[in-house]
């Protein structure tokens, strides 16, 4: 038993690159820059020599704080800076497009990373994978759950067979997520901005659905104009395997009610059970997501794997520390621009499904 959990803990600690001292180029100085990207590479020794952002105070002041040297208020300058290898982009998803375009063509750029979603469309997500494609560029996508401590367990909890043939899987989301400003110029809210965590997981986990039903509602404590507030997905697979995933970001009703939140996930095989947590919606507070097997080929308890890392900002190393790899290997990295159309894909499978109140094929959306 205690090999199999030594196993397990191992692989939620990510893969370093075997050059570590990339010249990694910021683009962007919000909340997923400044306290999850930054921090997250200076715990890998990691290499950020420039950053932009469109206010000056706001993005000297993060520069201050990580110590980077080079400070830029147009992107357009920082790709121009010859000294950089890696763009590392933190902005509005339908501003990544732009970016990419101007970037990919740049001979002193080796690798970029986008943020998800990587676009607010298929068609955008494509063409950021054929940028890629045909410039020989690698360009990463920062699904960042697949990086989550539980998940990267749970992932090699399903590789090794210790719960045999999957039957059901679930995610219940009770948490109330920061609405960014700039969704508000959106016409959708929940699934592109939160609920893309699961719509990815699931496909990293168990591979792409055949069909996708979901259905939605507003949510009360968001006061401007929105579809999908709160959501609920199931992918259904060829094999009848079942996931589906809750998203209620209401949570609880205000006070003076007491509030209840958590996140919780559960897989469930014909050889063994996996349940677990995800601790990001306690930040600042770091609290470390957490998963335990039950298994006929370990019955003499509970596997219990623990680590002291979290989601934010310590699975913010994973995304590019694939990317560096890549860069060495010449493969395309873990996350790539891609295979994340299809993650896209099953976005906009949701969406059209709660629009025709139907469920949805994977294949129709990728017809289009």
């Amino acid at each position: 038993m205690h090999k199999m959990i030594e196993k397990l803990q191992r692989a939620t600690v990510p893969v370093l690159p075997k050059k570590k001292d990339y010249a990694i180029g910021c683009i962007g100085a919000g909340f997923i820059m400044d306290e999850c990207h930054l921090v997250a590479y200076e715990r890998a020794g990691f290499n950020p020599v420039a950053i932009a952002a469109r206010t000056k105070e706001v993005v000297t002041a993060v520069a201050k704080r990580h110590n980077i040297k080079k400070v830029y208020t147009s992107w357009r300058e920082l790709v121009d800076d010859t000294s950089i290898e890696i763009i590392d982009i933190a902005v509005p998803p339908d501003v990544q497009l732009e970016i990419v375009r101007y970037a990919v063509n740049k001979p002193h750029i080796k690798g970029i990373i986008c943020q998800k979603p990587v676009a607010m469309s298929l068609a955008g997500a494509r063409e950021i994978a054929k940028l890629g494609k045909d410039n020989k560029m690698p360009i990463a996508i920062n699904s960042n759950m697949r990086y989550d401590q539980s998940m990267r367990a749970l992932k090699c909890a399903l590789d090794e067979g210790l719960l045999g043939e999957r039957v059901i899987a679930n995610i219940e989301m009770r948490a109330t997520p920061h609405w960014q400003e700039f969704l508000k110029q959106y016409p959708v809210l929940e699934i592109y901005s939160m609920g893309i965590h699961h719509v990815d997981i699931f496909r990293y986990l168990f591979g792409d659905p055949k069909k996708i039903t979901a259905v939605c509602r507003t949510d009360p404590r968001t006061k401007f104009s929105h579809r999908d507030g709160i959501v609920q997905f199931t992918y259904k697979y060829d094999d009848d395997f079942m996931a589906t995933s809750l998203d209620d970001v209401w949570a609880w009703p205000e006070e003076p009610c007491q509030q209840e939140n958590y996140i919780k996930w559960r897989v469930e095989g014909t050889k063994g059970l996996a349940i677990g947590t995800i601790g990001w919606h306690k930040y600042p507070e770091p609290v470390p997501s957490t998963i335990k097997i039950t298994s006929q080929y370990y019955p003499d308890g509970w596997l219990e794997p623990k680590w002291d890392t979290v989601w934010f900002p310590d699975a913010f190393v994973g995304t590019m520390a694939g990317l560096m790899r890549a860069i060495e290997t010449g493969t395309r990295p873990e996350i790539d621009a891609e295979d994340n159309i299809r993650t896209i894909a099953c976005v906009e499978a949701c969406y059209k499904s709660i629009e025709e109140e139907r469920t949805v094929t994977l294949n129709e959306i990728l017809a289009q």
